[in-house]
């Protein structure tokens, strides 16, 4: 039998029968391999990410890991290793053939483990598909694009890649039965603050990441503020530290923080059992900023990193924010 052709077996008991599964293998993986798949690499690539997801319950952190892995998996189509060697019109191709995949997998049809926990996360927190294809819209700039002009330009980049994972993620956070119990008029909508901490999140890892991103060809730091600053993209290349670069940096940094500000007053609309783990990752995220500021801006031959101690501290203190409404 050929592997591109469907089969339906004879399903185990965490398996649901309407799944059409498309692998080469004749036999499917369990759910159970398909969330353990997706929480080995989670924890493998994002450390941060995951230190957050372990403080929510079982089933709302193994929904978490299977977006996570369906957004990395996204997101290596452009930047693995394999991709610097290929021509636009092949990582375009390659794009095409992941979209049409992923619609597929929101109709039902997976071929491999990672596909079934997705499925079964969609199953139990029903979204739209649109947040999917936008993500995968934004890989597509980075195949085209590899300067910003304008901090316009670059917003809506950030959303397409990381303002998407905040709208992929509200449906598993859920709303405090306080509001979704009250009259409809008085329910908030809690996109605009998931859609931030995304953007502030990106904003975040473009500052870490300038000196890596550089070897791509690519510069995210908007053409009018390097202008601006008076600094040069010839000295970003060749990672220069000086008082020009660092007042752009600090003002790049403010930025972000902003954007985490705009995201904090959503979190009390959460469930409880999200609350923590959102304001973990939120203080997390920013601690990056704080590393970046403490390194004197050399994010060329410094990686910000916040370390584990740090991140152990900084739980009670998240625990603490999450019990204020």
């Amino acid at each position: 039998m050929r592997s591109s052709e469907y089969v339906r077996p004879a399903w185990p008991a965490d398996h649901h029968p309407s799944i059409l599964w498309r692998g080469a293998a004749v036999s499917p993986p369990s759910l159970e391999e398909g969330y353990e798949a997706c929480r080995a690499e989670t924890r493998h690539w994002a450390k941060t990410y995951y230190l957050g997801s372990l403080l929510m319950p079982p089933r709302k952190r193994r929904a978490i890991w299977a977006i996570y892995v369906w957004c990395r998996r996204t997101d290596e189509l452009v930047d693995a290793p394999d991709a610097a060697a290929m021509d636009p019109g092949r990582l375009h191709q390659r794009l095409n053939r992941w979209e049409e995949r992923t619609r597929r997998l929101f109709a039902g049809e997976v071929e491999d483990a990672q596909d079934m926990a997705l499925w079964d996360t969609l199953q139990r927190y029903p979204q739209d598909i649109a947040p999917y294809l936008e993500m995968i819209a934004g890989q597509r700039m980075d195949i085209n694009l590899k300067r910003y002009r304008t901090f316009v330009e670059l917003e809506r980049y950030c959303y397409r890649v990381a303002g998407t994972v905040g709208l992929m993620s509200q449906a598993v956070m859920g709303l405090d039965a306080a509001f979704t119990s009250a009259p409809w008029s008085r329910c908030p909508d809690p996109t605009n603050c998931a859609v931030a901490l995304g953007i502030a999140s990106q904003l975040t890892n473009i500052l870490r990441d300038v000196g890596e991103d550089r070897e791509r060809g690519r510069i995210y730091i908007p053409q009018e503020e390097l202008t601006r600053f008076n600094y040069t993209e010839a000295e970003l290349m060749d990672g220069v530290v000086n008082e020009r670069w660092r007042g752009l940096m600090r003002f790049q940094v403010q930025r972000a923080r902003a954007w985490f500000r705009r995201s904090e007053a959503g979190i009390r609309w959460l469930c409880r059992d999200a609350r923590w783990p959102v304001w973990t990752s939120l203080q997390l995220y920013q601690g990056i900023l704080k590393v970046i500021e403490d390194n004197g801006y050399d994010v060329f031959s410094r990686r910000a990193y916040v370390p584990r101690l740090r991140k152990l501290l900084s739980l009670p203190i998240c625990f603490s924010l999450a019990q204020s409404r």
